[in-house]
């Protein structure tokens, strides 16, 4: 996904060996309004159009438990996204930030992560709102919401 003429004014891109070091399995694929990235919102919303989470039937059971959850963090893989700028003008000013002080696809891992609103559960799909990445993306993981979650395991003794 890199194009040195496709940089804005100041961005800065590097010549990266192609990666792998890492396997991800993806879960399923995530269905959306959007078909490209223009019509994309930068931020979910959780007033936004109902999407989907479809699960490969394998996990569906992995869901038993998620339906208690409102809120639950969802995590993909932006596949359409480049992976080699250092310094982005996300306004396209000549403005620049590293890429690590920016929310943007553009990243060296595109990993996505939204907060959803859980609106139901229907036969290994998940129908959410506040999603922000495209048609077909993959999906990688589904947690409960940090703030709502009570561990289920046993407390640790202290081990610092």
């Amino acid at each position: 996904m890199s194009d040195l003429a496709d940089l804005r004014p100041n961005e800065e891109a590097v010549e990266l060996e192609p990666a792998s070091d890492a396997t991800l399995r993806f879960i399923g694929a995530i269905r959306t309004p959007w078909r490209d990235r223009k019509d994309c919102p930068r931020q979910g919303r959780l007033d936004g159009p109902e999407c989907q989470l479809v699960l490969d039937p394998v996990w569906h059971n992995a869901l038993a438990g998620l339906e208690d959850y409102d809120t639950i963090e969802v995590l993909y893989w932006l596949d359409q996204s480049r992976r080699d700028l250092i310094r982005q003008s996300p306004r396209s000013d000549g403005q620049t930030f590293g890429t690590f002080a920016l929310r943007s696809p553009v990243r060296p891992n595109p990993i996505g992560t939204s907060m959803v609103k859980l609106v139901r559960i229907e036969k290994g799909t998940l129908i959410v709102r506040g999603l922000d990445c495209l048609d077909g993306t993959p999906l990688l993981d589904i947690k409960p919401d940090r703030c709502a979650f009570t561990p289920k395991a046993p407390d640790k003794a202290n081990v610092y």
